[in-house]
Order: structure tokens, then sequence, then C-alpha cells
């Protein structure tokens, strides 16, 4: 695994939605860098690479991808892993991330990022496949932490149990979702602070917030709300433990002004300049 201290810190950075493209190639907002969706830029070419190509001229950009089902049953797809490097390389990205979860199964994609059982075996099993796509990818890479609303009840341990030993074992880095980890806490009934205390935070490179539905039996990941005031509680006691990580605010429904999205992120450097003081 490459040291933490050599992968930057990029500061507060937003996700590159196509209703913010004219608000962003018109003028150039002073962001400190850019997310991806890695599988829209796979095949791209004309106006999407151009724009991509725009971006890169004046910002970092950052893959985060949603399909490569690292707890699928499927063996790795070495086409798609192929495509991403190449990817990789073109945008430069100091690291890239997924989820730890699973979505295909004998030729089926589900479209979703479904929970992995929470058991040894599986462990062992997600830990070989990530440990090869860093390899293969040549990139620092880091799984992220998905928002459940169903267990199994052949679970073994708890999820960050489960999501500890996979990182640790692995050697590779967290991007942490901390509106999951809150999302998680109230449909499963444990305290969110349990979770993120028995992580290893210096392995997280990356932070993501969000907003969430509430219907107050269950919340959903639904990223089309303000970030709540309980998970800016969570970054405040995360933050500082890592290693300065660099930190996104995903908004991706429901969308508001592009102006009041960068307002929301910069919340984010309020609560860093707190810290500091």
């Amino acid at each position: 695994m490459p040291a933490r201290n050599t992968i930057p810190s990029l500061g507060i950075g937003i996700g590159f939605r196509p209703i913010y493209y004219p608000d962003i190639f018109s003028t150039w907002p002073p962001i400190d860098w850019f997310e991806i969706i890695s599988e829209k830029y796979l095949m791209a070419g004309g106006e999407a690479m151009k724009q991509l190509e725009s971006l890169l001229d004046r910002y970092p950009i950052v893959l985060h991808g949603v399909s490569l089902s690292i707890g699928s049953p499927e063996p790795l797809d070495y086409e798609y892993l192929k495509k991403l490097k190449a990817l990789a390389r073109k945008t430069r990205t100091p690291w890239l991330s997924d989820h730890l979860s699973w979505g295909t199964l004998a030729g089926a994609h589900y479209h979703d990022l479904l929970p992995l059982p929470h058991r040894r075996d599986v462990i062992d099993y997600v830990v070989e496949r990530a440990r090869i796509v860093q390899d293969f990818l040549e990139v620092p890479f880091a799984l992220e932490n998905i928002s459940s609303y169903v267990g199994y009840k052949a679970d073994e341990m708890t999820e960050w149990e489960f999501y500890r030993s996979v990182v640790e074992e692995a050697d590779i880095f967290m991007m942490l979702d901390l509106n999951n980890i809150y999302v998680s806490s109230r449909n499963h009934g444990f305290e969110a602070k349990d979770y993120y205390s028995q992580l290893p935070l210096d392995r997280v490179i990356q932070i993501h917030l969000a907003g969430h539905s509430d219907y107050g039996a269950y919340c959903l990941d639904t990223h089309d709300q303000a970030v709540c005031d309980e998970v800016w509680k969570i970054y405040a006691d995360v933050y500082p433990l890592t290693q300065n990580a660099s930190t996104l605010l995903e908004w991706d429904n429901k969308f508001i002004s592009f102006e009041e999205t960068w307002k929301e992120a910069l919340k984010a450097k309020r609560f860093q300049n707190d810290l500091m003081r």
C-alpha cells in the first residue's frame, strides 16, 4: 500500500453532475476538486470527453465507481479493470474508490449496492480481490461503506468489525461515508459512534457527506437533502482523526442551485477551521 502521507489532501469538493455544467464551464468556480463517476467515462468520447478534458485542465479529479461489485461471486471483470486503469491514467486521479458491496450474480446486474454478510469467509474473499484490484490498477484503492436496510442471520460480527478487517488485511484505504454510517445506525439500531470509533481512521483518504430522507422508522440514503446536524457532529469527531482526508459533498436528486450546493459543501471548511482553533 502506498504510504498515507504520500496521498494528497485535496480539500473540499463536489460531485461533477450535468446540472452544474453551465455554472462550472462559464465561471470556473474556486472549488478544490471534483469527483466523477468512473463508469460514465469508461466508453466516453465526443462531448463528454471534451468536458472532462476541460475540467482536468483546471481541477484535480478523483474517480468513484459503482459497479466493481467487489463482493460478488462472479470473477473480477478484467476488461472493466483495464478500462478503469486507462481512465485513471488519463485523469491522473490520486486514488480511486468503489463500494464494499455486491451487485452482480450469474450474469445479472442488480444496479444496486447490496450489503455483504459480515462473515470471516467473506472477509477472506473480499480481501484477496481488493488486493488484486489495487495491484492491477497501480493507484491507491479505497472501499466505501454503504448504507443498509437489512442484515443477514448468518452475520458473525458487526459491520464496523467487518469493514475494518477488510481494509486492514487487504492493506487498502477507506472512503468513509458519514451519512451512510448515520443511516445504517438508524435502520439497525446501533450508535453511530460505536461504528466510527472502532475504525482505523488513519486509513481514511476521502470522506463523503450527504443528506438523506428520514421517514421516522427508517432512513433512505437519497442524497437530496442538506447534511443533517447529526452527520455534521460525526464529521467533527472523525475529521481530526484522519490525516486531513479530502471531503466531498454528494447531492444527486432534487437538485438545488450550484451556488447553494457549493455553500453546503463549504460548511465542512468551517468545521475544519473551528477544530483548528
